[in-house]
């Protein structure tokens, strides 16, 4: 089957336009942090992104995420009555680990848990949901390493629920950006649970740790972590204009200082770096020719939205040449891959994407086809 270049998609005029001057990013004083754009999942900004650095309670991240899935695969209920083991009763009862204050042999909801996780990071609600989930902490260890490899956390190995010091719990800046950005693609509603400021259980009040939700309106989370081997870390996002950036920073000396450096990448990410949506389901890349189908064309582009990142003034330059397998012949299915776009900066390319069908088209009726037949057979 011969390939058809199509037209050009996107070509955004002005070639002889210059792009905006672009700072370095700040000078972050972190053992590594990681700012991620998220509707192109790219990194505007890094310093030692793949190094493993110790997660501390960011580590309830995935935790959270676990029980979101189990729910939405209707295997756990908000409503469900968990039993808190002794166990899960003195986590941290002898030490300074952060807790909910749940009392052994109670019932509690799972979703009052989930909040003592999210807001009051208590390591007993953490240990009790695990139990829950998976029987034991360590059978939940596995499946969060399971869950962590689905995710594309390459680089990731955890060993217990909280985040607790170990050897083999570990993670890096661009794994938890990763992370954060499935979490807020696969649950927006259970999300915003991240941005609640406090939560009273057992006639005590706790503030989220994470203070920059009061700080700026456009933080709406996600969790903050701290041991001694972890030092002062803090994952978190910010919706500005319609855009939605994540910052990962590891291994700072303080607590408000992992704030400003969080708040001093957001802002050099939304001060100097733009978003450009490519396509997606609503906004197709190519219409093609479809032979012998029910109807005589097609929209092809992709079925996740594709965006790029670009320092500010870059988006006049690119283009986007799609090139589909053709003929098309019918019949075919939604996703189904038809060719590819090939994304470039002034000539140098920036990726490629698969296009695919975007609907299904049945077969023709047998006039329909016979016609189409010939008009193939005559290059029509």
């Amino acid at each position: 089957m011969k390939k058809l270049l199509l037209a050009t998609v996107l070509a955004f005029a002005a070639p002889l336009a210059h792009a905006a001057a672009i700072p370095d990013p700040p000078a972050i004083d972190a053992t590594a942090y990681a700012l991620m754009d998220y509707a192109s999942g790219e990194l505007l900004a890094a310093s030692n992104p793949d190094q493993r650095v110790a997660p501390a309670s960011i580590t309830k991240v995935l935790t959270s995420y676990i029980v979101f899935d189990e729910i939405a695969q209707k295997r756990l209920s908000p409503d469900d009555e968990v039993l808190i083991s002794e166990k899960a009763w003195r986590q941290g009862i002898d030490s300074s680990e952060s807790r909910m204050f749940i009392q052994v042999g109670s019932r509690v909801k799972l979703i009052d848990l989930m909040r003592g996780i999210i807001i009051q990071s208590g390591n007993d609600a953490t240990l009790a949901v695990a139990e829950h989930v998976a029987g034991s902490e360590p059978v939940f260890a596995d499946l969060m390493n399971q869950y962590a490899q689905k995710l594309g956390m390459k680089n990731s190995h955890f060993a217990d629920a909280s985040g607790l010091p170990d050897p083999n719990h570990y993670t890096t800046a661009r794994d938890l950006t990763i992370l954060a950005r499935a979490l807020i693609h696969d649950f927006p509603d259970w999300y915003k649970l991240f941005s609640e400021r406090e939560f009273v259980y057992n006639k005590i009040k706790q503030p989220n740790r994470n203070l920059l939700l009061g700080r700026d309106p456009s933080i709406d989370g996600i969790k903050t972590g701290h041991t001694s081997e972890a030092g002062y870390c803090l994952l978190t996002s910010a919706q500005r204009d319609g855009r939605r950036l994540i910052a990962a920073v590891m291994g700072t000396k303080s607590w408000a200082y992992r704030e400003q450096a969080s708040l001093e990448l957001l802002n050099y990410g939304f001060r100097f770096f733009d978003t450009t949506s490519l396509f997606g389901p609503d906004k197709p890349a190519q219409t093609a020719r479809v032979y012998k189908g029910a109807t005589d064309s097609i929209a092809i582009g992709t079925l996740e939205p594709v965006a790029l990142a670009l320092p500010r003034g870059n988006a006049e330059r690119v283009q986007i040449a799609a090139t589909v397998n053709a003929p098309i012949v019918a019949p075919l299915a939604k996703g189904q891959t038809l060719g590819t776009a090939t994304i470039t900066l002034d000539g140098k390319t920036l990726k490629s994407v698969p296009l695919v069908a975007l609907a299904d088209v049945e077969q023709g009726g047998f006039f329909h086809r016979l016609i189409d037949t010939i008009r193939l057979w005559f290059g029509w």
